[in-house]
């Protein structure tokens, strides 16, 4: 995949056109967004959100628009997955994963059956999982949130699932409570939450919800 390297948002802003499609972009505050279009209007720039609606903002925000990801996200998967060290390495115990969620869910500050119920319906354990969409390890995390959180090894059991608990916490600090949107947002992404104010009518999405929904019931 190639990214658009920019040292500061106003070179990258010089070397755009006035629109440019930028399904993904990076906010100078490190947050990462989907959207449908970037239009730059002087010193604004306006976001087309994919689930409807825009976003205005100062045009010096932007540090990088990045290329649709969707046609490159598995193939970004599978050379991740051959360049990991844990391609070859003898695999996790469940017990060990479960550790692992568990002592990273207390430092980030996330309710650790939060953290496990995401793992298991996410990978069922399974460290190298490689979804069709390019989701990845653990808590599948997406190429886009990889670059978000920092993480160098997708499939490192420990940078995986700090990025899927960092992401859940960031998800809680704009939802709050509601922790049904904060799982549709985690599955589907926080334009179509905002576009359906609240659970998105997608079936996957819905039985996401509820299946963990109900495991944090019990």
């Amino acid at each position: 995949m190639r990214l658009i390297p920019c040292a500061a948002a106003a070179c990258l802003v010089l070397a755009l056109p006035a629109a440019a499609h930028a399904d993904i972009v990076k906010l100078t505050n490190g947050r990462i967004m989907n959207v449908e279009m970037a239009h730059f209007d002087g010193d604004m720039v306006i976001l087309d959100m994919r689930g409807g609606g825009e976003i205005r903002a100062p045009r010096n925000m932007i540090a990088e628009l990045l290329p649709d990801e969707v046609p490159y996200a598995r193939s970004v998967a599978i050379e991740a997955l051959a360049a990991s060290p844990m391609a070859t390495a003898a695999p996790m115990s469940v017990d060990a994963i479960r550790a692992l969620v568990r002592r990273i869910a207390a430092k980030v500050g996330v309710d650790e059956r939060l953290a496990h119920a995401v793992v298991k319906v996410e990978s069922n354990y399974q460290m190298l999982a490689v979804s069709s969409r390019g989701a990845m390890g653990l808590m599948q995390i997406m190429p886009a949130t990889a670059r978000q959180y920092g993480v160098v090894d997708p499939f490192n059991p420990e940078q995986n699932i700090e990025a899927g608990v960092r992401l859940l916490k960031d998800l809680q600090s704009r939802y709050g409570r509601d922790t049904r949107r904060v799982l549709a947002a985690y599955n589907a992404g926080e334009g179509a939450v905002t576009k359906y104010g609240g659970v998105p009518p997608y079936r996957e999405t819905q039985m996401y919800v509820s299946k963990i929904m109900t495991m944090l019931l019990r």
